[in-house]
């Protein structure tokens, strides 16, 4: 490890290099956490969207209506009918016990209400501690009953004279195309995946070049010219820009997510994503002045950067403080711009202002680290 006070660019360069290939815990920090999770994390969401879901139909009519309601929800792919009874409080107890995550009521008057022309209505329980989940059983079942009831109104109408075609026609004058931008299958690892990439990069490297300052600081050796620092820094974006290339040019590519191939400005908003968080974990080492110190200030604080980047929770429902604090975080301007670029092809000059937010960070975060970490006068 470094004991020595590098003062030229290259020295700074060359040195920094060489105690990260040295230092394991950092080594694995820079180039085994990033390969772990990228084949890890998307394992969990590969499916995308939830489907074949357990439900049971609670039939208390026997109707036509009803049965017909029910080869629907056969046929639907979102859930998976496992059981058919007329009591409901069966189908609550099986709720209960895990063996089905939702039901549908059909009530005893469903066929002579709507032979009368009466409204109606069915009931769809859905386990709702799981969103995801109780989504696919109220689209699944909504989608079954809404095919029926539409089949019972085209009959209605033919019964009044009008033609098949007339009928379908009438019955829906104006058809729509609904069309899900950057994320066609509408799936949840497309949604999720590409931002938490971007914060899985953040953490690694901030980890990873926190852990090497302290370590510096422990041994003396922290204090550097300010070339020097620029060569550590140099030096310290290596991991990040492969990182980074590894995610968006590889990782994304293998597991089908949404790309819109804006490689020029990908790259210039990988350079400045990386430099801003390679000089802020260096202010961070140089502050925890303790390896293991790095280590819990940042995971402690993983947790609260989740929500403060803006793609798990909506920014807006933040409190009012925390709104301006988060543009503190590289993540915060990183996922944006991340997103805009490579997700759904924007041009770079709308992410100018993300993008002026990490060169800030990068500028301001550099020139408390050459306050803080400058070679002392005299040495």
């Amino acid at each position: 490890m470094t004991s020595h006070h590098p003062t030229s660019l290259r020295s700074g360069f060359v040195a920094t290099l060489r105690d990260v290939l040295r230092d394991k815990g950092a080594l694995m920090i820079f180039v085994a956490a990033p390969l772990f999770y990228a084949f890890f994390y998307p394992w969990f969401f590969g499916p995308e969207v939830v489907t074949r879901i357990p439900v049971a139909v609670v039939d208390q009519d026997h109707s036509a209506l009803s049965r017909s309601i029910h080869r629907l929800a056969l046929a639907n792919p979102r859930i998976e009918v496992k059981a058919v009874g007329a009591d409901e409080r069966a189908a609550q107890a099986a709720m209960s016990r895990g063996e089905i995550d939702g039901y549908l009521v059909l009530p005893d008057d469903l066929k002579a209400h709507v032979a009368r022309g009466m409204p109606t209505m069915v009931t769809v329980v859905s386990n709702g501690a799981y969103p995801l989940i109780s989504k696919a059983v109220q689209y699944g079942f909504s989608e079954a009953v809404g095919a029926a009831s539409a089949g019972v109104e085209i009959r209605q109408r033919e019964a009044k004279g009008q033609s098949p075609r007339q009928a379908g026609e009438s019955r829906t004058p104006v058809d729509f195309r609904a069309m899900a931008l950057f994320n066609p299958t509408e799936g949840y690892s497309s949604f999720i995946v590409p931002a938490v990439a971007l914060f899985i990069m953040h953490q690694t490297l901030l980890m990873g070049v926190g852990m090497l300052v302290a370590t510096w600081v422990e041994r003396g050796a922290a204090h550097a010219s300010p070339m020097a620092w620029i060569g550590r820094w140099l030096a310290f974006l290596l991991p990040g820009l492969v990182s980074g290339l590894f995610y968006f040019g590889w990782v994304f590519w293998l597991y089908g997510y949404p790309r819109a191939n804006n490689v020029a400005g990908s790259l210039v908003f990988l350079v400045l994503y990386v430099s801003a968080i390679v000089t802020l974990g260096s202010l961070v080492g140089l502050w925890c002045r303790d390896r293991e110190r790095v280590l819990q200030v940042l995971l402690f604080s993983t947790l609260p950067m989740v929500f403060l980047a803006g793609f798990s929770w909506p920014p807006e429902a933040l409190p009012l403080p925390l709104q301006y604090l988060r543009w503190l975080i590289p993540t915060t301007s990183g996922v944006q711009a991340a997103l805009r670029l490579n997700q759904m092809g924007a041009p770079l000059q709308s992410v100018m202002p993300y993008l002026g937010c990490l060169l800030a960070l990068t500028v301001v975060a550099g020139s408390f680290v050459l306050k803080f970490g400058g070679k002392p006068q005299g040495d």
